[in-house]
Order: C-alpha cells, then sequence, then structure tokens
C-alpha cells in the first residue's frame, strides 16, 4: 500500500486504503473503503460503509456519508454533500435523543465516470449515471440518466452528453 499521507488526518484502523492514495491534510476518514489511486482533498470526511473506487478525484470540503458508492472515475468537485436519511430528526417522539436504530440508511450510487461539481448536494436514495455531469450549486432529487447534463433546484436535465 504506498498510499501518501499527511500528518493532520484522521485515518481510522478500519478503512480500506487501496494502492497509492493520495489523502490530504485535515481529513476524517472511518470505517470506508478507497480503491487505487484515488485522490482525497483537505477538509473532506467520509464515513462508515462508504465505497470510493479507482482513480476517482474528491476535492476539499466535500462530505461523502454511510451508504455512498462512488464507482471508478468518479469527480467530485469542492463542498460536494450526501444525505443518507429521508426524515433526518435529533430527536424521537418521546424527546430522547436518536441512537443507529431510530432511522434507516438509504443509499446512494454514482456510476463510472460521473462528474458533480462544487456544492452540489444529492439527496439519497438516487443514481446519478454514467458519464452524467451535475452543474455545480445543483439540488439532485431524482435519478440523473447516463451521460446527462443536469443543473439547477431540483436538478434537470439540460442536454445529453456524447457517449
Amino acid at each position: 500500500m504506498n498510499s501518501s499521507f499527511d500528518s493532520n488526518q484522521r485515518i481510522a484502523p478500519d478503512v480500506k486504503l487501496g494502492r497509492d492514495v493520495k489523502i490530504f491534510a485535515f481529513t476524517n476518514l472511518y470505517g470506508c473503503e478507497i480503491g487505487d489511486e484515488s485522490k482525497v482533498g483537505t477538509f473532506v470526511e467520509i464515513q462508515r460503509g462508504a465505497k470510493i473506487g479507482r482513480r476517482c478525484k474528491i476535492s476539499s470540503h466535500t462530505f461523502i456519508c454511510e451508504g455512498v458508492t462512488l464507482e471508478d472515475g468518479v469527480f467530485l468537485g469542492h463542498g460536494v454533500m450526501f444525505t443518507n436519511d429521508l426524515f433526518p430528526k435529533a430527536t424521537n417522539t418521546d424527546g430522547s435523543l436518536q441512537t443507529n436504530s431510530d432511522w434507516t440508511c438509504v443509499k446512494t450510487l454514482v456510476k463510472q465516470g460521473a462528474s458533480i461539481g462544487s456544492n452540489a448536494t444529492l439527496l439519497c436514495g438516487i443514481t446519478v449515471g454514467e458519464g452524467s455531469l451535475v452543474g455545480a450549486g445543483s439540488v439532485v432529487t431524482k435519478d440523473v440518466p447516463a451521460n446527462a447534463v443536469v443543473a439547477g433546484n431540483p436538478a434537470k436535465v439540460i442536454k445529453y452528453l456524447k457517449s
């Protein structure tokens, strides 16, 4: 495992790193998998159960939560945010703090070669199609077709790229 690390990182022992992974300062990684030759920028958190494919580029200030899978060659711009709960709450009806048993993780899949622009937010339970492009600042609320360009809030198909 020839991976590059900075001293200002929190990488838990249960993280599975591929070969030649580059991880920059001020990251927080735990219970995730990161494939060969991927790059993880500064101020990125990748949570337990997230899977990052080979040759992905994750730009700074991005949050990848449990239940997110990035296939190979995915690009995430700066400040991309994923969600994994359709109805997030801090407390139960009795006022007690919610625990892991009080919610269901809803998965999200970003297919091979997709690119997601800076400050996009992706709601859970969707698939971003192969080779697609999500515009900067978009809020993605439903599946993105393969090779589509989507933008806006909510994100809508603008055009299709040549495959």
